[in-house]
Formats: C-alpha cells, structure tokens, sequence
C-alpha cells in the first residue's frame, strides 16, 4: 500500500506542476526566471545532503544528467508553459517521455520494444500528432505562436527521456541523482541568469516566488523524484508508471476550472489517446 501511495502522491505532484507552471507562465516572469526559482529552492534543499556526501558522489556522470534532467528539461518546459496550454504538457511531456524512451532506447541501445509497446507507441503518437496539428493551425482557434512552446514540450521530454536511460544504465541512487542535480544545475544556470539573462522577477509579488519556489523547486523537483523511485522500488517499475499515465488526463482537466482552459474536441482525443498508449505501454512484457 505505501508503494501506491506513493506513486499516487507522484500523479498528484506532476499534474499540479502543469498546472503551478502554466501560472508562472501567464505571469510576467520569464522562463529563464521559473527556472532560476526552481533551482535555487532545490539546490537549497539539497545542499546538506550534498556537503555530508561529497566524497561518495559520482560527479562527472551527475553532470551529464544535470544537463539533460536538470537543465534542459527546465528550460525547455518552462518556455513551453509562456506559449502553449497545461493539457499541451501534461500530453507532450509526460505523454512524450515514455514515447522518447522507447524510442532513444531502440535507436541509441538497440533495444527494439515488443509488438504490444510499439502498438502502445503508436496510440500515443498519434495523440502526439493531433495536438501538433492544432498548434500548428490545422484546427481553428490554435494561437499563432503556440506550436513553439509544444516543440519546446517535446524537447523537454526528449532531455528528460535521455536522463532516465542515462540513470538507469549508470545505476546512480536516487538520492544521489536527486541531490547531484539539484546542487549542480543552481551552481551552473544561476550565475549566468545573474548576469546575462532577461529577469521579470521584480515584477510579481514574494508571496508568488515563494509559491512557485515551493512547489517547483522542493515539491516537483525533489520530493516528487524520491518518492518516483520509492513507488518502483516497492510496486515495480510496470504499475508506478501505469498510475503516471493519469498525469495528462488530469492535468488537462484541472486547467478547465483552476486556469480557464478550454478542453476542446482535438485536445480531449489527444488525452485518451496519450493515456491509453502509456497504460499499454506500461503493462506489456518486454520482448525477450
């Protein structure tokens, strides 16, 4: 029961953070400042582990994941949240990323998935492709430049789907991955942010950072991943992501009341679709 409890506090977590995200990016705030709030709060988190652990840490490869789980993703998902809906990420992101996965692992590790995954892909991809023709102007009603910030979600699951093979091939602790991102993403992004890149920071109100720092930083970025990892460890792998499937059908119906978010035709049938890949894709036996 605490392994679905977990994997359930998961779903919950990642389907607020579309939501908390596409507020951050109706607000003034640039994306390069959702990402400054989310690595300062994590990185502050995380820094004692960091300091009591330092020596056993593998740095080089928590690097490269910080660069793909850490940096990447952020930067790509919060610029998605400024141009496209929530139901948008819920689909494209967490939708995209067991569909990069099976992807980057069959064409990088040739790890060909078996008749019921590719099936599973296929679902979600077509999924995928209706929400890309509604950004793109295919369907009326799509903003102009909404199509950018779904390119920007696949990204995101693209540097996040290439983080997860990465962390499983090199069998980094959970713990460890956690901590090792957060301290080394606010180290690299926030001088740079300092210095060279566009702030609105000034132009929102504490209580909104703090907020959004909270749950972006502490909630989503830590939390969120310790738990991911307990749910797998007791429930197994198969079952925790099948409950992650719920994250975009979810997310697209919290945006209806919490940010006033039409969930049109187009979208709705990229929802279903998108869950029903990920629930095949969760449950089938990998071809032997």
């Amino acid at each position: 029961m605490k392994g679905f409890a977990a994997a359930a506090a998961v779903v919950v977590v990642w389907s607020g953070f579309n939501i908390v995200s596409r507020l951050g990016g109706r607000s003034p705030l640039t994306p390069y400042d959702m990402a400054a709030i989310r690595f300062v709060f994590s990185g502050l988190v995380c820094l004692p582990f960091v300091l009591v652990r330092w020596r056993r840490l593998p740095w080089p490869r928590l690097a490269v994941l910080a660069a793909f789980g850490g940096l990447g993703y952020a930067l790509f998902v919060y610029t998605g949240f400024a141009l496209a809906p929530a139901a948008h990420a819920g689909i494209l992101v967490n939708g995209g990323i067991p569909f990069a996965t099976a992807l980057l692992a069959w064409l990088v590790l040739g790890r060909r998935p078996g008749l019921r995954s590719e099936f599973a892909l296929l679902v979600a991809g077509v999924g995928i492709v209706l929400i890309g023709l509604h950004s793109f102007g295919q369907f009326a009603g799509a903003p102009a430049h909404q199509w950018v910030g779904d390119v920007c979600f696949l990204l995101a699951a693209l540097c996040y789907a290439s983080f997860g093979l990465l962390f499983r091939h090199w069998h980094v602790s959970p713990l460890d991955a956690t901590i090792g991102i957060a301290v080394i993403a606010a180290a690299c992004y926030l001088p740079a942010y300092l210095l060279f890149l566009p702030k609105a920071i000034a132009g929102v109100s504490v209580s909104f950072v703090l907020g959004q720092g909270v749950y972006q930083g502490i909630l989503a970025a830590s939390i969120a991943g310790l738990l991911f990892a307990y749910a797998i460890h007791h429930i197994g792998p198969q079952r925790a992501t099948l409950m992650l499937a719920l994250v975009p059908g979810l997310s697209a119906l919290a945006a209806v009341p919490l940010l006033g978010e039409p969930l049109d035709a187009v979208t709705l049938a990229g929802v279903m679709l998108v869950t029903v890949g990920a629930v095949l894709g969760a449950t089938h036996q990998s071809a032997r």
